[in-house]
């Protein structure tokens, strides 16, 4: 459950996303709260960070992104907030879930899981895989999502086990340090964490076993990113 205040400046800052695409300044979030200080924006921020409500960009000014929304029906009543323009937002909700099926409570939502990730088996040649993985929405953001098992130790020491099923997001982007689904050269998948030097991308393993693998940014397309883990305990 989040406060008034924290529910006031998700509205505000997903509102003006939507309208501008880019998140307000410090400045304006003080003043469309009526905050005394830009402290106190700040522990707003860092409530709904911690509560997975929004994420920090990296190497970015003002970049704030909207991760996911509450159900308006158990958040506070609806706020008004007036915008420098003068426009009034008032903090209803019409954003989906993420795009995968849902079970009526909302509380799961069923996540294709496209088989083992290997090396030597591109996702595409995973797609048509009918068996899936029911997972907690909270763990979810925008987006699509599928899930992966983990063949292999290359990663233990980032605690990705072999046998776990990872929860991946579907992007072709990543910033510099996150654990990745890799394509390289149209043919080989791996999870590994990516590192961009110069003109290189770098798959680093999480295992002293293993080498870091070097490709040339044309040979490499990033097909999601890890954003969850489950381990089945025998």
């Amino acid at each position: 459950m989040l406060t008034k205040k924290q529910y006031e400046l998700l509205v505000f800052i997903d509102a003006r996303l939507r309208e501008k695409g880019v998140s307000p300044s410090f400045d304006e979030m003080k003043d469309a709260l009526n905050l005394k200080s830009k402290s106190g924006v700040h522990r707003l921020i860092t409530a709904l960070e911690e509560r997975g409500f929004i994420r920090r960009l990296a190497h970015r000014a003002r970049a704030l992104e909207v991760l996911r929304l509450p159900d308006p029906i158990k958040a506070p009543r609806a706020p008004r907030i007036a915008t420098s323009e003068g426009k009034v937002i008032t903090g209803t909700f019409s954003t989906p879930l993420p795009a995968a099926r849902t079970d009526e409570s909302l509380a799961a939502v069923s996540l294709p899981l496209h088989g083992k990730i290997a090396a030597g088996t591109p996702i595409e040649a995973l797609s048509d895989n009918s068996r899936s993985v029911t997972v907690p929405a909270t763990m979810l953001g925008r987006g699509e999502h599928y899930a992966l098992e983990v063949q292999g130790d290359s990663m233990i020491e980032a605690g990705i086990n072999d046998g776990d099923i990872v929860i991946i997001r579907q992007t072709d982007t990543a910033e510099n340090g996150t654990i990745v689904v890799a394509l390289i050269d149209d043919a080989e998948a791996t999870l590994k964490r990516l590192r961009r030097k110069g003109n290189t991308i770098a798959l680093e393993p999480a295992n002293a076993a293993y080498e870091t693998r070097i490709f040339g940014p044309d040979r490499v397309k990033v097909q999601g990113r890890l954003v969850g883990l489950f381990r089945r305990y025998h």
